[in-house]
């Protein structure tokens, strides 16, 4: 009973900060406040957490167990460029819907760190660029290609986050520029006029310094991510 108790209280804690988190997007949480709406004294959040950080780190993994949830319950097509578009699509959805959690599953940034969270769906992305690969689909290196999808689908989602509304256009032709980079063309849909460098530019040139989801150390690390590959250009040079 004791042990059933202890976890009650731990998910209500969880619970409690997820709710105050993804209602107030952007806003620090006070942590008397968390333990306010979970019925529990601080010292009882300490001694779940440990920390402050400790609290948020299982927030994020909370926000990436939903978001796989999401994408988990996708019936796969067979195609795995499909595949990788539908899922590019359901990134950008859930971090439209889910802001405050979105902001800490990948706005949060510690140079050197990755959370630990995020390495499911990025094994994800990987199996469906390494199948492309497989099938003679992509004219980059799997590893390259996953990492131009997830940098210009974080890039595009905060982007959208930050503008507080959604921009379907820009979202498809960004997703279908990436994906025409990373395969020669090989999947183009349309509105796929510019190269994976340009829609990097054009997201680089639309994100502010200063936004209320976004800490500021964290946008000038995005911008810097961004201005790497609007520098790089196309994989396949085309840029």
């Amino acid at each position: 009973m004791g042990e059933q108790q202890s976890g009650g209280t731990r998910d209500r804690l969880l619970r409690a900060a997820a709710d105050l988190i993804a209602a107030a997007p952007g806003e620090a949480v006070p942590l008397r406040a968390i333990c306010d709406a979970a019925g529990v004294r601080l010292p009882t959040l300490y001694h779940f957490f440990g920390s402050k950080e400790g609290l948020l780190d299982a927030v994020v993994e909370h926000g990436f167990e939903q978001y796989l949830a999401q994408k988990e319950a996708q019936e796969p097509s067979g195609d795995p460029i499909r595949d990788i578009r539908d899922g590019w699509d359901a990134h950008v959805a859930f971090g439209l819907a889910n802001p405050g959690f979105y902001a800490l599953m990948y706005g949060q940034v510690t140079p050197g760190r990755r959370p630990v969270a995020q390495d499911r769906p990025a094994k994800a992305l990987l199996g469906l660029v390494r199948e492309a690969d497989r099938r003679g689909r992509l004219v980059v290196p799997p590893e390259q290609a996953a990492d131009h999808v997830l940098t210009a689908n974080v890039g595009v989602t905060l982007r959208l986050i930050v503008a507080g509304r959604p921009d379907p256009e820009l979202s498809a032709a960004v997703r279908e520029a990436t994906l025409a980079a990373i395969t020669g063309g090989d999947g183009r849909g349309p509105g796929a006029a510019v190269g994976i460098g340009e829609a990097a530019a054009t997201i680089l040139r639309e994100l502010p310094d200063d936004n209320a989801v976004v800490g500021h150390p964290e946008t000038v690390l995005l911008k810097k991510w961004l201005a790497a590959v609007a520098r790089d250009g196309d994989p396949a040079g085309r840029s």
